[in-house]
């Protein structure tokens, strides 16, 4: 890291420490208090320091599921009582997460498994001849659903990726649609979805945005933003009960073929088969996650009670320290696409000099009891790129087994301490120098 960008970490830390802040005060996590075995048989407390690729439950999210339990009952189509109650708390689960994410009213939000779920949904209902328009560096759930695809280079700044957006929308014939995530998996810095969508509105296209890491971190409204679709997990978002969902403008949705065909997505079965016309029907067939989607629903209004203000406030003094601790250890190098200064959520993605990055995930696994990941990060393309793999490094890489164009990833999140996050960097610094 520049010196002038470890000194702005290091100036951040000093802010947000300050002691004329009121405390921070948030939910608790399930798990707060495991212990896990470390090299010579002792127990410590564990340090979950892996949220972007699941985040633990909300002890909130946990009573919610708990409670709905006992009158557990298959949904939508049951007169007795549990069948009854279970389908209002289905649909009141619809209503809070579309809430949560500020659609508008006429929009869709479809229960599905994850993001990845959500983008395939998605991809299945383009009108025919649209051509999606994707950067390299997002996540393969948003990279590959794709029947026809552009693909974008990792713009330089931000002003570059409206720029490229520009560009290949113009240059398309038919409708289009601009995938972009609002905030990287791999170094957690924020895209400029707004701009991006005005450009995709400009052109007539439509905007898609993987919001899978930006939903536990910020605040997201769909209708002020005017995105056109959004999808996130529920596993992101401290609800690990496999839910996810998209969410937006219902005319594709209605109009395309069922993602599942089965009960539940039709209105009548003959000789012909007449689907449901409304698109949260026509595409939830069969009995769907009901806890799933209670879960997902009791995590939007845990982190909304919380107050996005509270909990952004934890993690960017959380960031900082990580930030800065990891800058004042040689042979670390912190990776960035758009500089060390670009606003971000809690996830940096670092190498250490000398060591591979299973190396030293295993190492502060097995001596300091952290979790962390190691590897690509389902975002290949854009790791070789901010490793320097370019096009001949692509053609090297055999994946994420053989260790090639890998790195170590931080992420942070509710539960994560003080202690957790200087018990990694010291860790790292005994084994950068050692």
């Amino acid at each position: 890291m520049a010196l002038s960008a470890l000194t702005f970490v290091q100036q951040a830390v000093t802010r947000i420490s300050e002691p004329d802040l009121a405390p921070v005060r948030l939910p608790a996590v399930v798990g707060a208090d495991l212990e896990v075995p470390v090299r010579g048989g002792r127990l410590v407390q564990y340090a979950n320091l892996d949220y972007a690729a699941s985040a633990p439950c909300l002890e909130p999210v946990n009573a919610a599921v708990a409670a709905a339990l006992p009158a557990y009952s298959s949904v939508h189509r049951g007169a007795g009582y549990a069948s009854q109650l279970t389908t209002a708390r289905y649909e009141q689960a619809r209503h809070t997460v579309r809430a949560f994410v500020g659609a508008r009213p006429g929009d869709a939000l479809i229960f599905v498994r994850n993001t990845t779920d959500a983008l395939n949904l998605l991809a299945r209902s383009l009108p025919e001849g649209t051509t999606a328009v994707v950067f390299e560096t997002e996540h393969h759930a948003s990279l590959l659903p794709w029947q026809n695809a552009v693909r974008l280079a990792p713009p330089a700044f931000p002003g570059e990726a409206i720029r490229a957006a520009d560009e290949a929308l113009a240059a398309i014939d038919g409708p289009a649609l601009l995938v972009v995530t609002a905030a990287s998996n791999v170094t957690g810095e924020l895209w400029p979805i707004a701009g991006l969508a005005h450009i995709a509105h400009r052109h007539g296209a439509r905007i898609v945005v993987d919001a899978a890491q930006l939903v536990p971190h910020r605040e997201l409204n769909l209708a002020a933003l005017d995105l056109d679709y959004v999808a996130f997990s529920g596993h992101k978002l401290y609800a690990p009960f496999g839910a996810g969902v998209l969410v937006g403008r219902p005319d594709w949705l209605a109009c395309a073929d069922p993602y599942l065909r089965g009960g539940g997505a039709v209105q009548a079965v003959g000789e012909t088969t007449e689907w449901s016309d409304d698109p949260q029907a026509r595409h939830e067939a069969g009995t769907p996650n009901v806890l799933g989607a209670i879960a997902l629903a009791a995590a939007c209004d845990a982190l909304t009670a919380t107050g996005w203000t509270a909990l952004v406030r934890d993690e960017e003094r959380l960031l900082a320290r990580l930030r800065a601790g990891l800058a004042a250890i040689p042979g670390v190098r912190e990776l960035s696409l758009w500089g060390q200064d670009h606003p971000r959520v809690g996830i940096v993605s670092f190498t250490v000099e000398g060591r591979t990055a299973r190396e030293v995930a295993e190492a502060v696994s097995a001596d300091w009891g952290i979790g962390v990941r190691d590897g690509k990060f389902c975002a290949h393309p854009f790791v070789r790129h901010l490793l320097g793999g370019g096009e001949d490094g692509a053609q090297e890489d055999g994946g994420c087994a053989d260790g090639t164009f890998s790195a170590v990833r931080a992420s942070v999140g509710i539960g994560t301490t003080t202690e957790h996050v200087d018990r990694l960097v010291e860790a790292l610094r005994e084994i950068a120098t050692t």
